[in-house]
């Protein structure tokens, strides 16, 4: 883009905008100590190594190294521009966003990605307009009515309707000047091959616009009034939408997710929206694909506990089995919803009311090796004496899996009293198995605490440094909160740091406080363009210093970096002086002694 936003104009939005506010809306963040912890967007972990400082307004991960201000964590998280980051933060706080004299301003056709929200959002206010106000959607109105949505749904999940028309929507687009090609690319419109002409894509649907998790329109489900198949009807995956990272409704399921600190997960969203009717409104759905692991991580990252809620026919129960496998592998804990067979939730409810299926569904969700117990004996004739044995043992494999030596031994002796067998063979043979999964390395899972809600401790291997490296970032951190000790740093050391990038450091923030700053380390990042120098003044941030640093004490760190090539000189002298030894130049090596005498007395 060939845009520029003033520099005030940035400096005015990363000063205006909560880092902590922004960073939550992608991840469950937990206060610990003076920061807030939580797991990393940006790779895949159980234990929380993802640090964000309300004080610094800046992030930092432990694992992956991941850092920066507000703006990288959205140009990383939403894979877009710095332009389009802070022009969605700009939207967030609501700041105009000025242009600089001689370029264009932002338009629809200078501005790709919010073309397509701008189109979105228009024509997800032109289906619901075409559902409530018009004689057109009267049918679709009613065949809602009679599946028991109510006003009150059918607002706040902004329902619509499609009219029955080729070109309704392209007329509409057209009008307003949009690019039609453009829309294409973003699944709004399609085109036919044949002719080059454009023609709307979905028609005579009921329309569920699909959110991102900032509530904004990047997509749509549409489901067919008549025999028109699909029955069920997605945007393609675009720019804005990937079917496989989203999860309908997260935004609107936020607040209960964190007060229940649980997530019930649907296959659609008509199951999302009848158990929001039903008072589970802490309910998401992925958008008629398998669960992902992209989906499980952001589930993980806002909550631990997960409910899966499928159908329960066979299609449905082999479809949370797999899904369970993929949340626990993320760090889930993770129950099963059942309902009588052949009940969808949106058919559960329609059939037994509201309370029937918060008491009964989801209260009443087994625990996950019961669902499993259930499900690995699907399809087995237990009477035959052989299916029984294998059951046992699949079951016994499965007990051997979990953390916990009471869960073990409740589920053992579940299977001793069920069948008649013997406890202590049961644990013996479980043993057996157990030791053979240790051995052949399948049990990575086993000590994994799937029940623990409280924050874990955020483990960061450290590196053994020398004496002078770790002089040089407590400096450098003592330089990022403090101009005096900046000042102080640059009479002293100057550029003589004995790291590269810590002189590169140094050199950024002198220059920031020359240009008459205040402390601020999200400042600072935001005048760095090397990814790797941004990772290190973020690391160096998070270190918990003394900021009441005595004379003495920064005095000390001095002479270390100070000092660091004097003894380096000093051990090259020693290494000329035993070669000198070694061909009997006894004057060279004299030489070599008190040069190596007057360095040492400069060390003190």
């Amino acid at each position: 883009m060939g845009n520029r936003i003033p520099e005030e104009t940035i400096e005015e939005i990363r000063n205006k905008i909560d880092i902590v506010e922004v960073i939550s809306e992608y991840v469950q963040l937990k206060k610990q100590g003076r920061n807030y912890f939580g797991l990393c967007p940006f790779h895949g972990e159980k234990t929380p190594s993802f640090s964000v400082s309300a004080e610094m307004q800046i992030y930092h991960c432990f694992g992956c190294g991941a850092s920066g201000n507000v703006f990288s964590f959205i140009m990383n998280v939403e894979n877009c521009t710095f332009v389009e980051a802070v022009t969605t933060l700009a939207e967030r706080i609501h700041i105009d966003l000025p242009t600089t004299r001689n370029q264009q301003p932002f338009n629809e056709k200078t501005n790709d990605f919010s073309v397509a929200l701008r189109a979105h959002d228009l024509l997800q206010k032109f289906y619901h307009h075409f559902l409530v106000n018009t004689k057109e959607g009267k049918d679709a109105l009613l065949y809602l009515e009679k599946r028991g949505f109510t006003d009150k749904e059918i607002e706040r999940f902004q329902i619509g309707y499609a009219p029955n028309s080729s070109d309704l929507a392209t007329r509409f687009f057209e009008k307003r000047g949009f690019n039609l090609y453009e829309l294409v690319k973003s699944g709004l419109l399609s085109r036919r091959e044949s002719d080059g002409k454009f023609y709307d894509r979905f028609r005579n649907r009921i329309m569920f616009p699909i959110w991102d998790h900032q509530g904004r329109t990047i997509g749509f489900g549409g489901r067919s009034l008549s025999d028109e198949e699909p029955k069920y009807l997605n945007s393609p995956d675009t720019k804005l939408f990937n079917k496989g990272k989203i999860l309908y409704g997260l935004h609107l399921a936020k607040p209960a997710i964190r007060k229940k600190e649980q997530v019930v997960l649907f296959e659609g969203y008509i199951d999302v929206i009848s158990a929001w009717r039903a008072g589970v409104e802490n309910g998401v759905a992925t958008l008629g694909t398998s669960l992902t692991e992209e989906q499980a991580r952001i589930i993980r990252r806002n909550a631990e506990t997960v409910v899966i809620c499928y159908d329960s026919d066979h299609a449905g129960i082999n479809a949370a089995y797999r899904a369970q496998s993929i949340l626990t592998n993320v760090g889930c804990t993770v129950r099963i919803a059942k309902m009588p067979e052949g009940y969808d939730p949106d058919e559960y409810i329609l059939a037994f009311g509201h309370e029937s299926f918060q008491k009964n569904v989801i209260d009443q969700s087994m625990t996950l090796m019961a669902f499993k117990m259930d499900y690995l004996r699907k399809g087995k004739n237990l009477k035959n004496e052989g299916e029984l044995i294998a059951y046992i043992e699949e079951v016994l494999k499965e007990i051997s899996m979990l953390p916990g030596a009471i869960e073990r031994d409740h589920y053992l002796r579940q299977l001793s009293e069920e069948f008649s067998i013997s406890l202590d063979a049961l644990k013996s043979e479980q043993y057996q198995i157990y030791r053979k999964l240790r051995k052949n390395k399948d049990i990575s899972s086993l000590y994994r605490n799937n029940s623990n809600n409280n924050l874990k401790a955020v483990i960061v291997n450290k590196k053994l440094h020398p004496a002078y490296y770790n002089a040089e970032r407590l400096i450098l951190a003592h330089m990022l909160r403090s101009n005096e000790i900046a000042q102080q740093i640059k009479e002293q050391i100057g550029c003589s740091f004995n790291i590269d990038s810590h002189n590169a450091i140094a050199l950024f923030i002198y220059g920031y406080y020359e240009e008459g700053h205040s402390p601020d380390v999200s400042g600072i990042i935001q005048n760095i363009d090397d990814e790797e120098l941004r990772r290190i003044v973020s690391e160096l941030a998070m270190i918990e210093i003394n900021s009441n640093i005595s004379d003495e004490e920064l005095s000390d760190y001095i002479k270390q970096v100070l000092n660091y090539p004097k003894w380096l000189k000093i051990k090259e002298i020693e290494r000329e002086k035993l070669q000198a030894l070694k061909v009997n130049d006894v004057i060279k090596a004299a030489q070599l002694t008190q040069q190596m005498i007057e360095l040492k007395k400069d060390l003190k």
